[in-house]
């Protein structure tokens, strides 16, 4: 891996289709940064203002950039389903796929659409199945790369089957934590399953570090105990486009493993350049990793296979 490596080191991204989840903080910074690489980029988001907004920066930016707004809701499984179908009408391929954007820890319980926790619902089961959705486009990707964002709140997170739902007790950070666990098991088991089916899309994770979003203002809200410490100790937290390196690297980087996970490389890898990153012992299980994966496929209907054994299931083969 190279020594500090930043957006300039990103090779060119001319010809490739990336889709990028969220329309601000790490989004933005990302779908720019692609932007200024050559890439063809899709910001996917559920707000249509945010997202064209996002879209106009991004020209400014990057005169003549190929940049486009793509209407995501993670929070509704018809939604995801309804950009599935629309990014399969609309392209031949699709090479890079970052599952980045979030929610985190609202006070109270909240529910999806389809009545799941809203953490677990949103960044995890969403990127699930939009990624199951998007599969067949991948396959035909050059190179494609799945890249899914984690946390370092993930060390924390335990993957509680018989609560996924925070039904019986909710905890925000709790159920974030689990949520970011879910994502990051999730990326090393599609990475198996790839390896297993043959199916050539590669799968690695990656975490921002503490980075300066807006994910604490728009969660806990700006004026909770979380949001005050994003406003007051903003010093504390590293720029968006800082945390943003190591998932650029992941969907980029020449030298970026299959089945890999990184993170900053400074102060417990809250801020710094991209590295590999610590993985939690409750991410490497693969017997876990394939009870959630079988409870997420129950869970959305997504177009997965039931079982890692599954043979007319395999990725990106409804």
């Amino acid at each position: 891996m190279s020594v500090r490596w930043t957006s300039k080191d990103m090779p060119s991204q001319r010809g490739r289709t990336i889709v990028v989840t969220g329309t601000g903080g790490l989004g933005f910074e990302s779908g720019l940064a692609l932007a200024r690489a050559g890439g063809d980029v899709i910001i996917a988001g559920r707000n249509p203002a945010r997202g064209e907004e996002a879209v106009a920066r991004i020209r400014k930016e990057v005169p003549g950039a190929a940049i486009s707004f793509e209407r995501l809701d993670l929070a509704d499984l018809r939604s995801i389903a309804a950009c599935g179908q629309r990014l399969t009408a609309g392209r031949e391929r699709i090479d890079v796929l970052i599952n980045n954007a979030g929610v985190m820890t609202p006070p109270r319980r909240e529910v999806t659409a389809d009545g799941f926790e809203l953490q677990f619902g949103t960044n995890y089961l969403g990127h699930f199945a939009l990624t199951a959705h998007l599969m067949p486009l991948l396959r035909r990707g050059r190179d494609p790369r799945v890249v899914t964002l984690s946390s370092v709140a993930a060390r924390g997170g335990r993957i509680d089957f018989d609560d996924l739902h925070s039904q019986q007790r909710y905890k925000p950070m709790r159920a974030y934590s689990q949520s970011k666990l879910a994502c990051l098991i999730f990326a090393f088991e599609l990475q198996r399953r790839s390896d297993q089916d043959g199916c050539g899309v590669t799968s690695i994770a990656a975490h921002p570090g503490v980075s300066r979003t807006d994910l604490l203002h728009n969660a806990p809200g700006r004026f909770s105990a979380p949001g005050l410490a994003r406003s007051l100790l903003w010093f504390l937290f590293q720029p968006a486009a800082q945390g943003a390196l190591p998932a650029l690297f992941a969907a980029t980087a020449r030298e970026a493993r299959k089945g890999g996970y990184y993170g900053p490389d400074r102060l417990g890898e809250t801020r710094g350049y991209p590295v590999d990153a610590r993985s939690p012992t409750a991410s490497l299980d693969p017997v876990a990793a394939g009870r959630l994966w079988d409870r997420s496929v129950e869970m959305t209907g997504a177009m997965f296979g039931h079982s890692r054994g599954d043979a007319a299931g395999k990725l990106g083969q409804p």
